[in-house]
């Protein structure tokens, strides 16, 4: 009685003497090492030579500023809840008189914190925002932690410079689809990275 079609008939024949010598084998295995000692490298020189990491990777966190200067997050929380790994903390705080060059809205992210060794850098923060304020950068990684401190991302090192403005070909995706598009007809051969509108 036969329990599965993945079962194999194995045969129990006397092995030749060559199959005994093992050099078909042996000369198989060391043709396969030549070929590869020849072939073209596949490895890269990380820390000088950086490959392209394509428009969907996700990777260092940045709170993006307006072309005002003025920070777009209004702390409405929803990046928070839906973090599925719980790494980023808010606490809000009301605008002051005077402060309406560095907040959008009344109300803005007094702490903004995202704990780098919870967050699995999904891009659902990314997603929930309705300010547009979240992204997870395409062109730069997480630097490595040497200290405790390191861990704990701030407003800080979250804010945007202004003077070093993240750029990207598209904002939406259904930007990103329409670039796309036009790139596929011929319509379309360059374009410049912008900041946020």
């Amino acid at each position: 009685m036969q329990l599965t079609n993945r079962s194999k008939q194995v045969s129990n024949k006397e092995m030749t003497f060559m199959e005994r010598a093992y050099l078909p084998a042996i000369a198989t295995g060391l043709a396969i090492t030549i070929k590869h000692f020849f072939a073209k490298k596949v490895t890269i020189e990380y820390p000088e030579v950086k490959r392209y990491l394509g428009p969907v990777f996700r990777g260092r966190h940045i709170l993006k500023r307006d072309e005002d200067g003025r920070e777009r997050c209004t702390a409405c929380g929803l990046c928070a809840v839906a973090c599925p790994a719980e790494a980023i903390q808010i606490v809000a705080a009301e605008r002051e008189k005077g402060e309406e060059k560095l907040y959008r809205e009344e109300k803005y992210a007094a702490i903004y914190e995202v704990n780098m060794l919870r967050c699995i850098f999904c891009g659902l923060c990314e997603e929930a925002c309705p300010k547009q304020a979240v992204y997870l950068r395409h062109d730069e990684f997480v630097p490595v932690f040497a200290e405790r401190d390191q861990v704990i991302w701030g407003k800080d090192r979250l804010v945007e410079d202004m003077n070093d403005r993240y750029t990207r070909e598209a904002w939406t995706k259904e930007e990103a689809r329409a670039l796309d598009l036009k790139r596929a007809s011929g319509e379309v051969t360059n374009v410049v990275p912008r900041a946020i509108p």
